[in-house]
């Protein structure tokens, strides 16, 4: 065995893990991989048992029994058909303003969100939806990707997001809580957005013409009608299962089988009820479950050497050192999980990162629930941060080519949204309670 010293750990283990995911081998055989050399130059075969032990932890954990369920609803809410209602029912009341096919899209991406929480869905649904219609009447290009990468990006934070069943466990906090405090951060983002569209558009009428006054102009009962089928559906599945968690009725793990069955419903209502459609579903659900299981078990091998050979004192120590009090630590924290964002998935950074940023946000004197949505809202910008730029990867590759879509005007669209998400980070800072409010209600209930 060799002994290194805590500082050379950290170094040689991040280092590696670093080379292995450039290398372009998959994050969880890099995190495993890493982890048991390590380990076993370090520590020796007693590794295996530690090993052993926090990885049985990491599996028989209760509340990612929520992770399958959830994932199950968003991919039948995906093939159920309701994002092209619900596409027309917005289309139809904000298409005659400038800029009012790419709000409908974000506020689409919002609704969604709520209903898939996989940004690979969101983004995917948004896309091959609302681009067409939006190239079709002559909207920039640059706008129209923006739009679908940011409004589809909204997949991921708002609940029942599969990233905040993640995380709660890692950091050893309610997953309801959780989902209550993640609600108003994305619709601020969401108002954020659409405000931006609805200015550039007003300042720069070029960008975005509004539709015909022939599709403008549907008589109002009937514009109802179309809005109301598209929105209703999704609206109740929402208060399925957000409304049984907040109200105390179910636990998020059994919200989650509410959701599920409430999906199934929801594509039986729209006739896509069918046995293809339910075992793509099923395949979907196992194949993305054991990829976000085999991730969070190797970096469960990851972490474990890493906190037992001193590495987690090593990175506290550093960031409590910073200067500029708790807010210099705090703003290192946001600058390491931004970079980090830039080049490792949002799987990697929350089973690496969030345990040994989450003691430091305690010794700093934050709220653990607000510490852990300034992260979680922070890593809404590693979907549009190249390179490993999640959203703007699902955009290009649904892109078709009479749309006339580049991968510069994807990586020019979503600048705008990325600087939007740090205002809103800046919103939070100064007004906690938007993150805060809606969890201590909760609690009142």
């Amino acid at each position: 065995m060799v002994d290194l010293s805590p500082e050379l750990i950290v170094v040689s283990m991040f280092g590696l893990a670093l080379i292995g995911i450039l290398f372009g081998y998959p994050l969880a055989i890099v995190l495993g991989g890493v982890g048991m050399i390590v380990g076993l130059v370090t520590l020796g075969p007693v590794v295996f048992d530690l090993f052993m032990r926090r990885v049985f932890k990491f599996f028989s954990d209760y509340i990612l029994l929520a992770l399958p369920l959830f994932i199950f609803m968003g991919v039948m809410v995906e093939k159920s058909g309701a994002a092209e209602r619900l596409y027309s029912g917005l289309y139809i009341w904000f298409g005659k303003l400038r800029g009012g096919l790419a709000v409908s899209t974000v506020l689409m991406g919002t609704i969604l969100a709520a209903c898939v929480g996989l940004i690979a869905a969101s983004v995917t649904m948004i896309g091959l939806i609302g681009a067409p219609a939006m190239i079709k009447r002559g909207y920039d290009k640059k706008l129209v990707c923006g739009a679908i990468c940011a409004g589809g990006s909204l997949g991921i934070l708002i609940p029942p997001s599969v990233m905040l069943v993640v995380y709660g466990p890692n950091a050893a906090i309610s997953v309801g809580k959780l989902f209550m405090a993640a609600f108003i951060p994305g619709l601020l983002l969401s108002a954020l957005y659409s405000a931006y569209i609805l200015i550039i558009c007003w300042l720069k009428p070029q960008l975005a013409p509004p539709i015909s006054k022939e599709e403008a102009s549907v008589p109002f009962r009937q514009k109802m009608g179309i809005f109301l089928k598209g929105i209703l559906p999704p609206i109740v599945l929402i208060l399925a299962v957000l409304g049984t968690i907040f109200f105390g009725i179910a636990s998020p793990t059994e919200a989650a089988a509410v959701g599920c069955v409430a999906s199934v419903i929801l594509a039986a209502a729209y006739r896509n009820l069918r046995w293809h459609v339910l075992k793509d579903a099923i395949l979907q659900t196992m194949a993305v479950t054991a990829m976000i299981m085999l991730i969070g078990g190797g970096a469960s091998m990851f972490t474990s050497v890493f906190l037992r050979m001193g590495g987690g004192e090593v990175v506290s120590n550093l960031i409590l050192a910073a200067p500029g009090g708790k807010w210099g630590a705090f703003i290192v924290v946001m600058f390491i999980v931004f970079i980090l964002g830039m080049f490792i998935d949002w799987l990697g950074i929350v089973f690496i990162m969030v345990p040994l940023v989450t003691p430091i946000g305690k010794a700093l004197g934050f709220d653990t629930l607000w510490f852990a949505m300034m992260i979680i809202v922070n890593l809404q910008m590693s979907f549009m941060t190249p390179p490993f730029a999640y959203s703007l990867f699902y955009l290009k590759a649904i892109a078709k080519p009479e749309w006339g879509i580049e991968t510069m005007h994807i990586i020019k669209g979503a600048i705008p949204f990325i600087i939007l998400i740090m205002i809103g980070l800046g919103l939070c800072i100064a007004f906690p309670d938007i993150i805060l409010w809606l969890p201590h209600l909760m609690i009142k209930f």
